[in-house]
C-alpha cells in the first residue's frame, strides 16, 4: 500500500474505530446476556459456562474502557495489539462455547476484516494467521478435554481459508476505495485552486463583472464594478439603488435585447461607462451577466485610428497646399514692396500675408498633431509636477502677470506622460491669460490643485477672471477648428482634450461666476493602469 493510501486510511481510523468499537460493545452485551441459563436454553450448549461467562465479563469491561479512551489507540501497535486481544478472547469464548459447532468461530472474521482495513501492508495477515492457529488449537484441545464433541477439523480448516480469503478481500477493496477517495480529493483541491485562480482573475480584471438576479438583486461583482461605479456593491442589493442608470439599460436591454445600449455616467464628472449583457441561461428567470466596460478606452482607440487617418491625409495634401500657399505669401511680399501701390492696395497685401501665415500654421498644427507620439505614462507626483510648471511658467512671462496657486497636500499622485500634461497646462495657462486681459496689462490667473473627495481622483483647475465662454459657445470650443478670434485655429483646446484622452484624464470647462471660466482636467487614479 503506497504512502498516500496509508495517509488516507489514517485520517478514516477514528471513525472507523468508534464504529468497530461499538460493534465490540454490543457484541459484549450480547455475550454477557448469553450467560444467563434460562436465556440461552435451547440457543447455545456450552462446554465451559464458567469459563464463558468470566470471558464474557472480561471482553465487556475490555471494551468499555476501550471505548473511553479509544482517542489514544491510533498507532499501528496499538490497533496490531486491540486486534490480537480480541481474537485471544473471542477464541476463549469460542472454546467455552462448545468449537466449531456453536458457530462462534465466525465471530473472527469481524477482527481479521477491520484489522486488514487499519493496519498497514503485510501485517495484516498476521491475524487471519493467527486466527486460524487459535481456531485449529483450540479445536484440538476440545478433542483432547471434551471427547464426546465431534472433531471437526475439516470445518476449522475451511474457516481458517475463509479468514485469508476476507483478509485479502478487504485489503484490495479497502487500496481501491482509498485510492479512488484520495484522487477525488486530489480532484476537488484542483478545481478549489482553479475556482480561486478564476477568483483572482475576475477581481483582477479591468472589465466591470456583475451578476444580476431575475429580480434585479445583485448577487456578486467584482473590484473594478466597485471602482467603476465608485461605491460598495454589496450582494443582495436592488440594482437601481446602487446604479440606477445601469438599471435603466438593463430594463431596456431585457425589453429589446436586440438594441444596443448607450453610454452613461455612474455619477457626476465619472468616466463614460459602456454596459453590455448575456443570459446565464435560455430561461426567462436566469440570472444576468453584465459587463461594464470604460468607454474612454474605446473613445481612445477611436482617436488613435482618427488621427490615423488624418495623418495619411495631411500629408498627402501638405505639398498640394503648402507649396501653393508659399507662392502666394511670396507673392503678396514682394507686390507690397511696389512704389505704385496705393494705400488700399498694401491693405490688400497684408491681409494676403496674415491669412497665408494663418493657413501654413493650421497646416502645421495639424501635421503636428497627426504625428503626434503615444503618451510614455509614469507615476508623477502631481504637487511637484505643478510647482515646477508655475516656476518656468512665471520666468517666462512678464512682472505684470500674476499666477496663484493653491495645492491642497502635497503627494497627490497620478499616472501620465509628464511632457504631454505640460503642452497641455501651458496651452491652458496662455488661453486663461489672453482672456483675462491685453498683454502687459494686469493680469491674474489661478491654479487649484486638490483630490476630489467622492472619487478620490486628482483635479487640476486653471481659472481665469475674464470674461468667460459665453453659453452658446460653450458645447463647441473642444470641436477642432471652432474658434471665436479671427486670428486663431480652433485646434488649441481641441488638441488639449486629445492629449488629456490619450493619458486617460478629462478636460472640462466650465462657467465661473460672476465672470470668468474654469478649464478642469481629472486625473487617472494613481493605481490604474494608462
Amino acid at each position: 500500500m503506497n504512502t498516500a493510501t496509508a495517509e488516507r486510511i489514517d485520517s478514516q481510523r477514528p471513525r472507523i474505530l468508534r464504529l468497530y468499537n461499538l460493534y465490540r460493545v454490543i457484541l459484549g452485551f450480547g455475550l454477557t446476556l448469553l450467560t444467563s441459563s434460562d436465556l440461552r436454553e435451547g440457543v447455545l450448549s456450552l462446554s465451559n459456562p464458567d469459563v464463558y461467562a468470566k470471558a464474557s465479563w472480561i471482553y465487556l469491561f475490555i471494551n468499555v474502557l476501550i471505548a473511553l479512551s479509544l482517542h489514544k489507540g491510533r498507532r499501528d501497535i496499538h490497533l496490531f495489539v486491540l486486534a490480537i486481544l480480541d481474537i485471544s478472547l473471542l477464541g476463549i469464548i469460542f472454546y467455552a462455547a462448545g468449537g466449531i459447532g456453536s458457530g462462534f468461530g465466525n465471530l473472527l472474521i469481524i477482527p481479521v476484516a477491520i484489522g486488514n482495513v487499519l493496519l498497514h501492508g503485510r501485517i495484516g495477515l498476521v491475524l487471519p494467521a493467527l486466527s486460524s492457529l487459535v481456531l485449529i488449537y483450540l479445536t484440538f484441545f476440545l478433542s483432547l478435554t471434551h471427547p464426546y464433541i465431534g472433531q471437526n477439523y475439516l470445518q476449522a480448516g475451511v474457516l481458517g481459508a475463509i479468514y485469508f480469503a476476507v483478509a485479502l478481500f478487504v485489503q484490495r477493496v479497502s487500496r481501491r476505495l482509498y485510492l479512488s477517495e484520495i484522487l477525488a480529493k486530489q480532484q476537488a483541491a484542483s478545481l478549489a485552486r482553479l475556482e480561486q485562480l478564476n477568483q483572482l482573475i475576475i477581481q483582477r480584471m479591468r472589465t466591470g463583472i456583475m451578476v444580476v438576479s431575475a429580480d434585479n438583486r445583485i448577487l456578486t461583482s467584482n473590484e473594478a464594478c466597485a471602482q467603476m461605479l465608485n461605491r460598495d456593491v454589496p450582494p443582495d442589493e436592488l440594482l437601481d439603488r446602487v446604479a440606477p442608470e445601469l438599471d435603466q439599460r438593463l430594463r431596456q436591454w431585457q425589453r429589446n435585447p436586440s438594441l444596443r445600449a448607450t453610454s452613461f455616467h455612474s455619477f457626476s464628472g465619472s468616466t463614460e461607462l459602456m454596459a453590455n449583457f448575456k443570459p446565464l441561461g435560455s430561461k426567462a428567470q436566469d440570472n444576468i451577466l453584465v459587463f461594464l466596460d470604460d468607454n474612454t478606452q474605446v473613445a481612445q482607440q477611436a482617436q488613435q485610428l482618427k488621427l490615423a487617418s488624418l495623418g495619411r491625409l495631411t500629408a498627402s495634401i501638405a505639398h498640394e497646399i503648402r507649396n501653393p500657399l508659399g507662392a502666394i505669401s511670396h507673392a503678396a511680399q514682394l507686390l507690397a514692396e511696389s512704389d505704385q501701390l496705393t494705400r488700399q492696395d498694401l491693405r490688400l497685401t497684408e491681409i494676403i500675408q496674415q491669412h497665408s501665415q494663418r493657413m501654413n500654421r493650421v497646416i502645421e498644427t495639424v501635421l503636428e498633431l497627426s504625428r503626434r507620439r503615444p503618451s510614455e505614462p509614469q507615476l508623477v507626483d502631481l504637487a511637484l509636477w505643478v510647482s515646477s510648471f508655475m516656476t518656468d511658467f512665471r520666468a517666462s512671462h512678464p512682472a505684470t502677470d500674476t499666477i496663484d496657486c493653491e495645492i491642497e497636500k502635497e503627494g497627490i499622485l497620478t499616472r501620465m506622460d509628464p511632457n504631454q500634461m505640460t503642452q497641455v497646462l501651458n496651452n491652458l495657462c496662455n488661453n486663461a491669460l489672453r482672456y483675462s486681459g491685453e498683454a502687459g496689462s494686469p493680469r491674474t490667473i489661478e491654479l487649484k490643485l486638490y483630490v476630489r473627495a467622492d472619487t478620490q481622483l486628482p483635479v487640476l483647475e486653471v481659472i481665469d477672471y475674464g470674461p468667460g465662454v459665453a453659453e452658446e459657445h460653450l458645447g463647441h470650443i473642444f470641436e477642432p477648428f471652432y474658434t471665436t478670434e479671427a486670428t486663431g485655429t480652433g485646434l488649441g483646446l481641441y488638441i488639449s482634450r486629445e492629449l488629456c484622452e490619450s493619458n486617460q484624464a478629462r478636460l472640462e470647462c466650465e462657467r465661473v461666476q460672476p465672470h470668468g471660466c474654469c478649464m478642469r482636467i481629472t486625473f487617472a487614479h494613481p493605481k490604474r493602469l494608462v
